[in-house]
Formats: structure tokens, C-alpha cells, sequence
């Protein structure tokens, strides 16, 4: 097995972190994973929120596998918690898996733009907390029969598609970053453009969401 060398304990226990949480909305989440240099890119796709969440690593040494200086594989997050060491930060490689219909289809590596009008790292937690309120109060006061799946569904996807003051992001990929510890602490936050993709930047990491959905790529909208 391939094993990964991180930059420190605290970057094996991020990565851990980050694991734990998309294996908490897919038991069977996979992860796709592209390496070159020192730095890591982990790719996710909770699938309750419809983005793609991107979380970096640093690596301790620039990877190298034999003759191949890069690593682009998809694999199990499941297997790759598993084999993740924080006391030696390191994490080995399991075996590829096929990758879902999202992880053929990731954002540019560049050409990102800046995107004006993202509020406050405050405001946009106070987005998410008033959009759970407004779910909750919404679905309780619907009639026992009324409670359906599809019901739901629709209630959450109207509040979560609203978008943030006035960019196009939508709520739900603010929802998605505080879901995933991507807007805990301070740091600064930014709002990046390129093509049909926008891209919430955190210090933590990223969530990725195309303009016209990720729907019409193969993946269902939950």
C-alpha cells in the first residue's frame, strides 16, 4: 500500500476530521484524491448538499510512487480513515474503487476570479442557523400525512437554494462548509468564479458547486 506522509500530526487529525464527517451523511462516501508535490487534494460529495467539498493537505515530502510523481486515484473514505495514522501522520492509499458519476467532473485547477458581495463569516453562519430554524418550524407544522419524504425534500430545497445576498452561491454549499468544520474560527473567507463552477474558499477548505447543479451530471439532487 502506498503511504502518505503528512505534514504533522495536526493535518493527519484534519483529515481524519473530515473523513468522519462525509462517512456521517454516506456510509459508503468515496473519496477522490490527487497528489503532486506536497500538497494533497481530497475531494467529497455529501450527498444531503449537492456541492463538492475539497479539503487540502500538507505533505511532509513531495509524493512519489516509483516513477509516478502524481497520485489521482478514487478510493473508499472509509478504508482511507482506517488506515490514517495521527500519531506518525501518515495515511495509506487503499485500493481504487470505481469512482461515482461526481468524480469525474471536478473544478479547474485555475483561472479562479474573485467573486464581490460575500458577506461576513458571522452573517453566513447566521444563514444556516436561521434556514434549520425555518426547516424545522416549517416541517413540524406539516399535517402527519403531509410529512412525506418528497415533502421534505421540497421544503429543503427551497430554503437551501436561496442564494447568499446578492451572488449566486447557494445557501446550502454555506450550509455544507459549517456542516463540514470548514467555518469554525477566524480566517478569511472568499468567494471564487471560473466557468460554470463557484467556489466557497475557506482557511479550512472548499465547497465547489456548479452553477446549473450538479443534477445534470448523473447525481441525484437529495
Amino acid at each position: 500500500m502506498t503511504v502518505l506522509h503528512l505534514a504533522d500530526e495536526g493535518e493527519a487529525a484534519d483529515l481524519a476530521a473530515f473523513l468522519s464527517r462525509l462517512l456521517h451523511y454516506d456510509r459508503g462516501a468515496a473519496v477522490r484524491l490527487q497528489a503532486a508535490g506536497t500538497a494533497l487534494a481530497v475531494f467529497g460529495r455529501p450527498p444531503s448538499f449537492e456541492v463538492l467539498a475539497i479539503r487540502a493537505v500538507r505533505l511532509a515530502k513531495p509524493y512519489e510512487d516509483g516513477l509516478d510523481v502524481t497520485l489521482d486515484v478514487t478510493v473508499s473514505a472509509g478504508e482511507l480513515l482506517e488506515s490514517v495514522d495521527e500519531h506518525a501522520a501518515t495515511a495509506g492509499v487503499p485500493t481504487a474503487v470505481t469512482g461515482p458519476p461526481w468524480a469525474g467532473v471536478l473544478p479547474p485547477r485555475g483561472g479562479w476570479q474573485v467573486v464581490a458581495g460575500l458577506p461576513a463569516p458571522d452573517a453566513l453562519r447566521g444563514m444556516v442557523g436561521a434556514g434549520v430554524a425555518e426547516f424545522r418550524s416549517r416541517t413540524q407544522e406539516l399535517a402527519p400525512e403531509s410529512r412525506t419524504r418528497a415533502e421534505l425534500d421540497r421544503v429543503g430545497r427551497e430554503i437551501w437554494s436561496r442564494t447568499v445576498g446578492e451572488t449566486e452561491l447557494p445557501v446550502r454549499a454555506v450550509h455544507a462548509a459549517q456542516s463540514l468544520g470548514f467555518l469554525r474560527g477566524g480566517g478569511e473567507l472568499a468567494l471564487l468564479s471560473c466557468g460554470a463552477w463557484l467556489r466557497l474558499r475557506t482557511p479550512y477548505g472548499s465547497i465547489a458547486v456548479r452553477r446549473a447543479g450538479l443534477g445534470a451530471l448523473g447525481v441525484s439532487v437529495r
